[in-house]
């Protein structure tokens, strides 16, 4: 799966105020009542006077970095389900004061089926739960970093909600086309029986 965002704003959405190195980044993945799936970047504390749409997809908080002269610009335009995954888990470990508890409830849904499909194609592997038994641990396979993702029954109404939402972010796929009906050879008329002697 792969959604093609924009890169991080360079300035705040609410204020207009240009992001300085440092500053701590509130980013939102919503879908405007146009449908249209948008990314929202503002300061950590504007986030009080921003007017979110009926639906988020997601909330992250990063540290901003202005982006240097040499980077490649169309690389970041692509996010993709695992760098998305890795940016809203919770790395294994993180203290109270990293983690963003106003996001977990908002991003709970979408992480838990990235971890689903993640594991599926064999990017993370479960081991194990944490202590209190509330989240999931999972390992990712190239850096070897573990993440914790909240416990959740994956049961009918949670795929059908999250099949809605994910229709939306990365477009609901093509219905396949009908096998093609094979055509059939006419039926020769039966000769008619030859008379009694």
């Amino acid at each position: 799966m792969e959604l093609n965002l924009h890169a991080i704003a360079t300035k705040c959405y609410v204020s207009g105020r240009e992001f300085a190195e440092h500053d701590r980044v509130v980013s939102y993945l919503v879908r405007e009542a146009s449908g249209e799936v948008a990314r929202r970047d503002l300061l950590e504390s504007e986030d009080g006077r921003f007017m979110p749409p009926a639906f988020i997809f997601c909330r992250w908080v990063v540290v901003f970095k202005p982006r240097r002269g040499d980077e490649n610009s169309e690389r970041n335009l692509k996010l993709t389900a695992e760098n998305l995954f890795l940016t809203l888990a919770i790395p294994s470990g993180a203290t109270s004061e990293t983690i963003d508890d106003s996001s977990q409830g908002i991003n709970t849904p979408l992480l838990q089926f990235l971890a689903l499909m993640m594991e599926r194609k064999r990017l993370i592997k479960p081991v194990g739960l944490t202590e209190d038994g509330v989240r999931q641990i999972y390992e990712h396979r190239a850096s070897h970093q573990r993440y914790e993702v909240p416990v959740g029954d994956l049961n009918q109404e949670f795929f059908i909600k999250i099949q809605e939402h994910l229709g939306v972010l990365v477009g609901t796929p093509k219905p396949k086309a009908a096998a093609p009906v094979a055509a059939t050879a006419p039926v020769a008329e039966a000769a008619p029986a030859p008379a009694a002697p």
